[in-house]
């Protein structure tokens, strides 16, 4: 089944994702009789796409390689969307699928939701890696796909590629869960990970994880936590619904830890992770991001380097505990290929 799909920002994900589509296409066609063809892209940066026909992701990739900008692509030809902002992509455009990916705003979610209610009233189906939006609006977002049979789709938010919400609509369809623990942010992981195996101090790590491209020229998201809280509302959002905001979570960074305590930590048989964590009490859910002394024996305590894991207490299988990669264009790319074919699914359900 062929599929007509719009792209608001090309960025790493993308990226991630077309590469995907151009090495995977034909599998996925023979496979899942799933057929992605993309014909809007509209990137702020890059410029503008809006095409009758497939974009042929072959030349689309050349041209971002070569740091040319989309609207390149038609050449000497008429592109009428080369001054085109995504609200008009979206209603001019035949897609069936808006894939929103744009920068994240944790504080006003903007202007991802707009183009995401913009989608949802023009009868399009939305899969986003934006945790913004997740965060902030995830209730109202589901809601109004659901009151037009449509889909809104948020794989990519929380561990990239690595299956959380999926898992429950099949897996583990079934259980309630009683508490969600984990580790949601490589970077500070890795910091902690180099502090306690390299004997680095924490601007040492920090600069290693700025060289490695896993930190920001500017961290705060990261090693202050804020990172990890927007996943957590997410998570707390979704599995408890609970109706909370970033502002109900208290939060606490990694800058405070120093070499010394790590190691002291080892020694007494504990180990330090930026562990964000709810559980509903009573009638609500208390959610929190701090550092915390997990016993070595906790699975969690065993995360190493830029991995991310979560910890689900369930009322029937007790807990469970997954682990996958966190962020990476390929991996996050790959969410938006897994909510893609699931609304594949259920479309011709």
């Amino acid at each position: 089944m062929e599929y007509k799909i719009g792209l608001i920002g090309c960025g790493t994900v993308c990226r991630g994702l077309l590469e995907i589509l151009l090495k995977k296409g034909e599998y996925l066609r023979d496979k899942f009789d799933f057929e992605a063809k993309i014909v809007a892209i509209c990137d702020k940066l890059k410029g503008s796409l809006l095409i009758q026909e497939e974009i042929d992701l072959e030349k689309l990739l050349r041209l971002l390689d070569e740091g040319k900008r989309i609207d390149q692509y038609l050449q000497s030809r008429t592109n009428e969307a080369e001054v085109m902002d995504p609200h008009e992509m979206i209603e001019k455009s035949d897609a069936q699928i808006i894939v929103e990916l744009t920068y994240t705003d944790i504080q006003t979610a903007e202007p991802a939701t707009s183009y995401i209610r913009k989608a949802l009233r023009s009868g399009k189906h939305v899969v986003t890696s934006n945790k913004g939006p997740a965060a902030l609006y995830y209730s109202e977002l589901k809601e109004m796909a659901q009151k037009n049979n449509l889909c809104f789709r948020i794989e990519g938010t929380v561990m990239s590629g690595t299956p959380v919400f999926s898992l429950f609509e099949c897996g583990l369809a079934g259980n309630e869960i009683k508490e969600i623990r984990g580790i949601l942010n490589g970077t500070t992981n890795l910091i902690l990970t180099k502090m306690e195996e390299d004997n680095m101090d924490y601007k040492e790590a920090l600069l290693l994880a700025q060289k490695m491209g896993y930190a920001e020229a500017d961290p705060k998201a990261d090693v202050e936590g804020y990172d990890a809280l927007a996943k957590i509302v997410i998570l707390s959002n979704v599995f408890l619904e609970a109706n909370i905001t970033p502002s109900d979570v208290k939060r606490e960074g990694i800058t405070f830890l120093t070499r010394k305590e790590i190691l002291a930590a080892i020694e007494e048989g504990f180990r330090y992770k930026l562990i964000a964590q709810a559980k509903r009490e009573g009638t609500k859910v208390k959610a929190s991001v701090s550092p915390q002394k997990l016993p070595l024996s906790d699975p969690l305590a065993g995360i190493r380097g830029v991995f991310n894991a979560l910890t689900f207490d369930l009322d029937l299988l007790g807990k469970i505990t997954i682990q996958g990669p966190g962020a990476g264009k390929i991996e996050t790319g790959f969410s938006i290929l897994s909510d893609m074919l699931a609304i594949h699914r259920f479309l011709t359900k």
